[in-house]
């Protein structure tokens, strides 16, 4: 609880930002964050459609490049609200496409023996280097957390599927809340851990 040119999707979001994209999505009508988990679950539909693995993400990548226009611009002339959402998960999904086209197959040397042979150079290091840089700073973050915060989010996000959902439900039923009030506070918590990490990878 997601600027189209750079997969910004990985800088995390004020809360300031995060509530004004609530409020654009309800367009003038309050809906206690229930638009929003419903432009969610549509976004997740559309990306599980058109075969992508992380459907999750790229949806939430979508909501959070909106919200940073919305922080950025004040308003988005484009209504309503869900069309401009469609527009920008085509630009998410044709940059997911380009990713997959540059992967190395699973049949192919792995990093730790293409390394080994001397092969990438200083590219492939810097590429590591950062991945490992932000792994650091997300544990690093997540101990920053309040412990039942930091268990909510890991459960949050685990799993896949059918056994993603399941265990939403069964977060929700302990907790004594709804699954709209569930993924609301899940959203604010990962936008906490987005900034912090951000932050962390910055002063790094």
């Amino acid at each position: 609880m997601a600027s189209l040119n750079t997969f910004r999707g990985q800088e995390g979001l004020t809360g300031g930002a995060f509530s004004r994209l609530l409020e654009w999505l309800d367009d003038g009508v309050e809906s206690e964050g229930e638009t929003y988990l419903e432009m969610r679950r549509r976004l997740v539909i559309y990306f599980d459609r058109r075969n992508r693995l992380s459907a999750d993400e790229l949806a939430d990548e979508t909501l959070n490049r909106i919200a940073r226009t919305l922080e950025k611009d004040g308003s988005i002339a484009t209504t309503p609200p869900a069309r401009y959402c469609y527009v920008v998960a085509k630009f998410v999904l044709l940059e997911d496409v380009r990713r997959d086209h540059v992967h190395v197959p699973i049949d192919e040397p792995r990093i730790g023996d293409i390394k080994a042979a001397g092969i990438g150079g200083p590219a492939l290091d810097d590429s590591l280097s950062i991945r490992e840089q932000r792994l650091e700073c997300l544990d690093r973050c997540l101990q920053e957390l309040k412990p039942d915060q930091r268990d909510l989010v890991i459960a949050y996000y685990r799993d896949a599927k059918r056994q993603k959902i399941d265990g939403r439900r069964e977060i929700a039923t302990r907790l004594g809340i709804s699954m709209n009030a569930l993924g609301i506070r899940a959203c604010r918590i990962r936008s906490t851990l987005e900034t912090c990490v951000e932050t962390c990878c910055a002063q790094a």
